[in-house]
C-alpha cells in the first residue's frame, strides 16, 4: 500500500449522475477513508460539446445527499487545484509539447472527410481502418511530412496531436481486481491527445491531472479497461512510471435481467430511478431520483455498496463507518452485478424499521403538512408506532394511517355485504353507549368492555368487529382496532360509528 492514499472521482458534467457513477464514487471514498487518505472530486469537462448546464452542481448535491464527503474540490478547496479541467488548459499545453519533442506524439493533419473516405475504402475490402503504427506511415502527419510542410500546416490548417504507440511491444499491466493483463501494442491505435479546438482529450488530461494531483489509486468503471494500456504507455512516455497509480476497474452494473449495462431506459420501463436525485435538464426533460422516491440515503448507499462487493460475511446492513472498515478492493467482484430494485426497497424497509418512532414521526409530519394537516407530534408518534412495520417508505405511512386524520367517506362494499347484517346498526349503537360511559379510556379497558358486551349477548364476534372497523377506517385494514379507538378518542369514535350507521342503513 502506498503511503499517502489519494483517490479521485472524475465525472464529466454531461447530465445527471448515474448510480453506477455513485457506486464508483462510493468505492473510492470507502477505500480512501479505510486507509486514512483523501477523496478528491475532479470535474472532467474537456468535451465542451457535451457539457450540460447544472450537471456539475447536480453531481456535488448527489454526493452530499449520499454522505460521500469530499476532501478536495472546487468548493472544498485543496492544494492541487484547479479541480475543473477546463481551467487547467495551459497546463496540458506544456505537457503535449513535451511528448512531441520526445517523439512520443505527433501532429496529424488528416481531415474528418479524408479519414471517412479511408474507412469506407477499408469497408469495401472488408477491413477495419485503424490509425495505428502501420497506417500512420502513409497518412498526413509530422512523421511523414517534411519539417517545412509541418510548419506550414501548423500555421494554416487544423490539426490534432496523436500518441505514437510503440510498435510490437508486449505490455504487462496489473489491475488490483483483475490481476495481470497482457497486451501487444500492435493491437492499439494512435489515440488523439489534443484536439483542434485547443483542448486535450480525456486521455491526456486524465494522466496529467492524476500525476500532478498525486493520485495513488485509479478506481474506475470497467468501461475504462480498454484505455488502461494507453494510460500506462503515457506514464512511461512522460517518465512517470515509478509514480504511476495502481489501477482497479470495477464491474458493470447490469440490467435486472443480467443482460447488458443498466440504463435510464431500464428504469423508465420497470419503474425505478437510476439517478440519486431528481434531475431537470436545460431542455425541460426530467428524471426521477432515489431521494424523491422516498429512499433514505444510508439505505441507498448500503444497497449500492453490495452491488459488486461483499464483505465475505453474512452481514447485509452496514453503516458508512462499518463499510469503511470492511471494504477492500480485493473483495470486489470481477463479473457484473445485476441490479435488483426489490432488494433496494428491502433495504429501505430495514432502515425505516431501525429509526425511532419520533424520528419517523418528524419525517411523516412533513408529509402531513404538504397535505394541509397539522397534528401534535406526540399523536403522530403514537400512530407511527402502530403502522411502521407495514411501510417501506415514509410516503407509505399515509396510506396506512390516513383514517387517523380524516373520517372515511366511503365504506368497503364487500365488507358491508358480508358483515353488516340486519340488526348490526342497533348493536353498534349499544357499543357507542358503552364507549360513551367509559371513564377509563385506555386500549385495554375499551377492549374488555366491548368484548364483554359481545360475549354476554352471544353475538357474532367477526360481524361486530368488522362492522366497527369499517365504521372507523372505511375498510377491513389497519392496526389493532382498540388502539385505533384509543387514539381517535371517545367523541371521534362515537361520531364515526353514528355516521356509518346512518349511511349504511340508508
Amino acid at each position: 500500500m502506498k503511503k499517502n492514499v489519494r483517490v479521485r472521482f472524475a465525472p464529466s458534467p454531461t447530465g445527471p449522475l448515474h448510480i453506477g457513477g455513485v457506486r464508483t464514487a462510493l468505492y473510492n471514498y470507502l477505500f480512501a477513508k479505510k486507509h486514512g487518505g483523501k477523496f478528491i472530486l475532479r470535474i472532467e469537462d474537456t468535451d465542451r460539446n457535451r457539457f450540460v448546464e447544472g450537471a456539475k452542481e447536480y453531481i456535488e448535491e448527489s454526493l452530499e445527499w449520499c454522505g460521500i464527503k469530499i476532501d478536495e474540490s472546487t468548493n472544498a478547496g485543496g492544494n492541487f487545484g484547479p479541480y475543473i479541467q477546463s481551467e487547467r488548459k495551459d497546463i496540458y499545453k506544456k505537457y503535449i509539447n513535451e511528448l512531441i519533442e520526445s517523439g512520443n506524439a505527433y501532429y496529424a493533419f488528416d481531415t474528418s472527410d479524408e479519414l471517412d473516405t479511408l474507412r469506407k475504402q477499408y469497408e469495401l475490402e472488408k477491413k477495419v481502418f485503424v490509425y495505428n503504427s502501420e497506417t500512420r506511415k502513409r497518412l498526413k502527419n509530422s512523421l511523414t511530412l517534411s519539417k517545412e510542410e509541418v510548419n506550414t500546416k501548423l500555421t494554416n490548417e487544423n490539426f490534432v496531436v496523436r500518441f505514437k504507440i510503440p510498435e510490437n511491444e508486449q505490455l504487462i499491466m496489473n489491475d488490483v481486481i483483475r490481476g495481470e493483463i497482457l497486451i501487444n501494442t500492435n493491437t492499439l491505435d494512435d489515440k488523439i491527445l489534443f484536439k483542434s479546438d485547443g483542448m486535450p482529450t480525456y486521455h491526456l488530461a486524465n494522466i496529467i491531472d492524476d500525476h500532478l494531483m498525486e493520485i495513488s489509486h485509479v478506481i474506475r468503471g470497467e468501461e475504462w479497461l480498454p484505455s488502461m494500456p494507453l494510460h500506462v504507455l503515457l506514464y512511461k512516455a512522460f517518465g512517470w512510471e515509478n509514480n504511476m497509480p495502481e489501477f482497479a476497474h470495477l464491474p458493470l452494473l447490469l440490467k435486472p435481467t443480467g443482460n447488458g449495462k443498466l440504463s435510464k431506459r431500464d428504469g423508465d420501463k420497470l419503474g425505478f430511478p437510476v439517478f440519486p436525485l431528481f434531475w431537470k435538464a436545460p431542455n425541460g426533460d426530467t428524471a426521477s431520483g432515489y431521494k424523491e422516491n422516498g429512499y433514505f440515503p444510508d439505505a441507498f448507499i448500503n444497497f449500492l455498496s453490495l452491488l459488486g462487493w461483499n464483505s465475505g460475511t453474512e452481514q447485509e446492513i452496514f453503516s458508512m463507518e462499518e463499510l469503511i472498515q470492511a471494504f477492500s478492493l480485493e473483495k470486489v467482484n470481477k463479473s457484473g452485478a445485476r441490479f435488483d430494485h426489490d432488494k433496494a426497497k428491502w433495504f429501505n424497509n430495514q432502515y425505516l424499521q431501525k429509526k425511532s418512532d419520533l424520528e419517523l414521526a418528524n419525517l411523516f409530519s412533513e408529509e402531513l403538512k404538504e397535505k394541509g394537516i397539522s397534528s401534535n407530534i406526540g399523536y403522530i408518534t403514537e400512530i407511527v408506532s402502530l403502522i411502521k412495520e407495514r411501510a417501506g417508505f415514509v410516503n407509505e405511512l399515509w396510506s396506512q394511517s390516513f383514517f387517523f386524520f380524516e373520517k372515511p367517506t366511503e365504506y368497503d362494499k364487500k365488507i358491508i355485504k358480508k358483515r353488516w347484517k340486519e340488526g348490526i346498526g342497533e348493536k353498534l349503537k349499544n357499543i357507542v353507549l358503552i364507549i360513551d360511559n367509559l371513564s377509563n379510556f385506555s386500549r385495554d379497558n375499551i377492549h374488555d368492555s366491548v368484548i364483554k358486551y359481545i360475549e354476554d349477548n352471544e353475538l357474532n364476534m367477526g360481524q361486530i368487529m368488522n362492522s366497527m372497523r369499517v365504521s372507523l377506517v372505511g375498510s377491513a385494514s389497519g392496526p389493532d382496532l382498540f388502539r385505533i379507538i384509543e387514539l381517535l378518542g371517545k367523541q371521534e369514535t362515537i361520531d364515526r360509528i353514528n355516521i356509518a350507521i346512518e349511511k349504511v342503513n340508508k
